[in-house]
């Protein structure tokens, strides 16, 4: 078999010839010698085959508040993977050259020639191996969206835990309920993205919905994964008010108060290289708002502040320091068990951070 094509698990074959690919929202209708929106997936003879098995654009050994993750396994180690392809097509995707590759990329997938000259190659097993022996404490998916490498992903983050590392996913949110519940055993963090809380921008922008997402991130409540969510900020696109303070009351009423959330100032890039980032003070102002809307923990991202910081909701006090470094324990913050609280005042924090992890 050639490297990197692997039958696929969730698809219908179609009294048509064509298939129903079931792993993301879009749930294409893929024709016969045809691949799906991603460019991942192609029905050959009936069949969905992905393209892009072990196939690895990019890696590395990343702190895990990199991935916007400061609620989980803070301080640690992380190994961060990616493959090639997306089911969406941002304007300011800053990771468009591999999760909307090149022609030479895409052809060199469709004829099944090999990726080695774009990429590496490489098995579950070479994952677990490299994640373990650089003594990193998880594996994350991320730099394209996971969903579009979604047996590799399972046959990894299976492996994974059999070895004792966590596993999460950073992703966009449009995966299908039940692709999501075939890895929910394996997995057991959910960053995602929520890019606006308008129709309108997913549309115009991301050339998605907004309805998939929020069903996705509904589920992943469901099943018992930790959440973080992010939002990227650009002025006059997703910066209003209304918006701002909508869907922080949706984050509080579905997801729970003490659910991080990320502001994260808009970097120009891809087709928006001439728009501007955001102010602090348009940051600021819109953290005060999702704070007001009853969220515990909200974050500034993409620029520094004091916002990046954890501190505890209750009395002030500061508990883990970002500032100068990804996360460092500060004096108020006390554990026990695997369990933490503030010094000051007893309030406890929501982390998730075992015994044998020093922190």
């Amino acid at each position: 078999m050639v490297s990197g094509l692997r039958k696929a698990m969730m698809f219908d074959a179609l009294p048509s010839g064509d298939v129903l690919c079931r792993v993301c929202a879009r749930r294409c209708v893929i024709a016969p010698e045809e691949a799906g929106f991603c460019k991942t997936r192609k029905n050959a003879g009936g069949t969905l085959y992905a393209l892009n098995y072990g196939y690895v654009s990019s890696e590395a050994i990343d702190p895990i508040e990199k991935n916007q993750l400061y609620h989980f396994l803070p301080g640690t180690a992380t190994y961060s993977l990616g493959t090639f392809g997306c089911n969406f097509r941002c304007l300011y995707c800053q990771n468009h050259a591999v999760s909307m590759p090149s022609a030479s990329v895409d052809k060199a997938m469709f004829t099944q020639v090999g990726l080695s000259r774009f990429g590496e190659i490489v098995m579950p097993e070479d994952v677990v191996q490299r994640a373990l022996f650089l003594e990193t404490k998880s594996v994350s998916f991320t730099y394209n969206e996971p969903a579009v490498w979604f047996e590799f992903i399972y046959d990894t983050a299976v492996l994974s835990k059999e070895n004792g590392l966590f596993v999460v996913l950073v992703t966009n949110g449009y995966i299908t309920s039940e692709a999501l519940e075939t890895l929910a055993p394996y997995i057991d963090a959910y960053r995602v993205d929520l890019k606006s809380f308008t129709d309108s921008f997913y549309s115009e922008i991301c050339s998605a919905h907004s309805g998939p997402v929020l069903e996705s991130i509904l589920k992943a409540k469901e099943i018992g994964l930790h959440i973080e969510i992010t939002a990227l900020i650009l002025p006059d696109r997703n910066d209003g008010e209304i918006e701002a303070e909508t869907a922080a009351v949706w984050i509080v009423q579905n997801l729970g108060a003490e659910t991080p959330v990320h502001l994260n100032a808009f970097l120009p890039n891809h087709k928006m290289e001439n728009a501007s980032p955001p102010s602090g003070a348009l940051l600021k102002r819109l953290r005060s708002i999702y704070m007001n809307a009853g969220l515990d923990y909200v974050y500034i991202g993409n620029t520094l502040s004091e916002f990046q910081n954890t501190s505890c909701p209750d009395c002030g006090a500061l508990l883990i320091n970002r500032v100068y470094s990804f996360g460092e324990s500060a004096p108020e913050l006390e554990r026990f068990g695997a369990a933490f609280k503030c010094g000051r005042c007893g309030r406890i924090l929501p982390l998730i951070c075992p015994n044998d992890i020093d922190f």
